[in-house]
């Protein structure tokens, strides 16, 4: 029974230390992403869910190591870890890389359109739906932390604002439509050439058109 009660102890103590990253986090970052939501559009409840989700409220090792709080993959030039993901000089540049990998996605792009600053639930569902850090952005998740900790108070919300029915809820799992382009070969082309030019890896062409050579010929057809 005395057992039982430790671990119960332990469960709690670290249920009060998650909650108190959590709010520390937000009074350390929410007037950066208040800033990026006014220059850019993005709400601030997503800014904040996102980078909350990604980077374990500040304490991933991406995060103490990379200033990375938003799982964006990249060079680093980090003696303390191999990783991966990219490296930022502050945490500053991680919060505006996120919102230029929203600009520089075309599935991404339509959101800043389409949704106001203050409609998180969409913006939510449309980085999910795009893709956003391979699919495995917990969008449930995401909703579920932008609920516990009220950020949608921090979006520009116009007086009298009634929320929608329904955006409490989990939203599913991501469906994610995979663009296939094809290209066909020119003269003078080479893999490498092509890997370059369309952002990926004569190993990724090879693989996915079953290519057991590396020639090429004219007019080739090639998915990438």
């Amino acid at each position: 029974m005395k057992k039982s009660f430790t671990f119960l102890l332990i469960g709690a103590s670290l249920s009060v230390s998650g909650q108190n990253s959590a709010i520390s986090y937000i009074e350390k970052y929410r007037e950066l992403a208040i800033e990026q939501m006014n220059k850019h559009g993005v709400p601030a409840s997503v800014i904040l869910g996102v980078s909350m989700h990604e980077s374990g409220n500040g304490t991933s090792k991406i995060a103490q190591y990379l200033n990375n709080h938003f799982g964006i993959k990249g060079k680093n030039s980090s003696k303390e870890i191999q990783s991966a993901y990219r490296g930022y000089d502050s945490v500053f540049d991680s919060y505006n890389d996120f919102i230029g990998a929203m600009n520089r996605n075309k599935k991404f792009m339509a959101l800043f359109s389409k949704y106001t600053d203050y409609d998180y639930r969409n913006w939510v569902l449309g980085i999910q739906s795009g893709g956003y850090a391979s699919s495995h952005l917990g969008g449930s998740k995401v909703l579920a932390i932008i609920m516990k900790y009220r950020l949608y108070q921090y979006d520009n919300r116009p007086a009298g604002y009634i929320e929608p029915a329904g955006y409490d809820k989990p939203i599913g799992p991501a469906k994610v439509k995979e663009t296939v382009i094809t290209y066909k070969v020119k003269q003078g082309d080479t893999l490498s050439e092509i890997a370059k030019r369309f952002g990926t890896s004569t190993k990724s062409i090879i693989s996915k058109n079953s290519l057991n050579t590396t020639h090429l010929s004219i007019g080739q057809a090639l998915k990438l």
